[in-house]
């Protein structure tokens, strides 16, 4: 059983985003594990929010959240009543619209620990505003990765006491290298060509595109995989346009959103994690905690968990020859890829497990609670 907090805390945590991806993710093994821990938490998100209607599945208590502009004086005002009315303890915002209303709310309410969590190493695009949103409407930053701190401490001049790096948790139980296997579709003809595949939302900074251009390369190399591509989102022409300007139509498949994923990696030869920016991405530990073997770009804090050689191989960002190189090693030197899986699943299990994040949450709120 894990442990719990010191005291019940009371927390709330917003999220504006529409979609349904490793942020969003995050946001309810949070609430999850906390609520499992004996804490009360609250979910803030618009109705339509993914995240909105899968928390009110797992019995989260939910908040719809308005982010209309004009309206943002009155909604943040009745915020305020309602966070003083439940007596929150800690407030966590993840993106920029419930940064600034949930944050001038908490700040109205006088939560005593506003956090923001970052999970994203893209640059900062106006440093006055976002300091305004980093530093008055927050009392602490939460990145996943130790790049994302470093580039906070660099704009801001943040102490080591003012941000914590925190990675995602990975449930180690249900990702696990001992359980069956997803049957995923197949052409016929390409019963024997290596699974490589990506779990991540369809959206050009996902670089769905590079591992195409890969792909292609490692055919004409002698090395035909098959593609699958899990996950929705807005980018899915794009991807489709490149397929079909490469003929690589017929090697790939989109599956959409899955539930089973734990199975669709244990199916996988490799999955590749091509970013063009990134924090700690959520799929790279769970195929880690598989024992899948994982190529990632170097970019953002994949290289924190994907260490070149130990627990995967890195490839230049952008650069699809790169990546073919990778994945045909991971093909071809097999026991190698092997040795890096067990590593890559010791790891999780000692750093990157769920009880482990939640931990370091609950020693943060200590320190800033007391």
């Amino acid at each position: 059983m894990p442990p719990a907090p010191r005291r019940p805390w009371r927390i709330v945590h917003s999220e504006c985003s529409l979609g349904w991806g490793g942020q969003e993710h995050r946001v309810l093994a949070e609430l999850e594990g906390f609520k499992r821990r004996g804490c009360a938490v609250w979910l803030l998100a618009p109705r339509e929010a993914g995240v909105f209607k899968r928390a009110r599945a797992a019995g989260i208590a939910t908040h719809p959240l308005g982010v209309s502009r004009p309206l943002f004086p009155f909604t943040a005002l009745a915020l305020a009543g309602w966070l003083r009315r439940n007596r929150i303890e800690i407030v966590n915002t993840h993106s920029s619209r419930d940064g600034w209303l949930v944050g001038v709310a908490a700040r109205l309410a006088r939560v005593p620990l506003i956090i923001r969590t970052r999970h994203f190493e893209v640059p900062i695009a106006d440093l006055r505003l976002s300091r305004l949103v980093y530093e008055r409407l927050a009392d602490h930053l939460i990145t996943t990765s130790t790049r994302i701190t470093s580039q906070f401490q660099n704009a801001f001049g943040f102490s080591s006491e003012r941000v914590s790096t925190i990675s995602t948790g990975i449930d180690v139980d249900r990702f696990s290298p001992r359980a069956a296997k997803a049957e995923l579709p197949t052409r016929h003809g390409q019963e024997e060509w290596p699974l490589v595949g990506m779990v991540a939302v369809l959206r050009h900074a996902k670089g769905h595109v590079i591992l195409v251009r890969a792909a292609r390369m490692l055919r004409d190399w002698g090395i035909p995989v098959r593609l699958v591509l899990v996950g929705e989102g807005p980018s899915k022409q794009p991807i489709e346009a490149e397929l079909v300007k490469l003929d690589m139509v017929n090697c790939a498949t989109f599956t959409g959103h899955r539930d089973d994923i734990p199975n669709v990696l244990r199916a996988l030869n490799v999955l590749v994690i091509p970013s063009l920016h990134e924090g700690v991405p959520q799929a790279g530990l769970q195929a880690l905690a598989c024992g899948t073997p994982v190529v990632g770009s170097d970019t953002g804090g994949i290289p924190e968990i994907i260490r070149h050689g130990e627990t995967g191989r890195i490839f230049k960002s952008g650069d699809a020859a790169a990546l073919a190189a990778a994945v045909r090693e991971v093909i071809e030197q097999r026991e190698q890829s092997s040795a890096m899986s067990t590593r890559g699943r010791a790891m999780v299990e000692e750093h990157h497990s769920l009880d482990a994040m939640l931990d370091k949450l609950d020693a943060l709120y200590r320190r800033q609670l007391g």
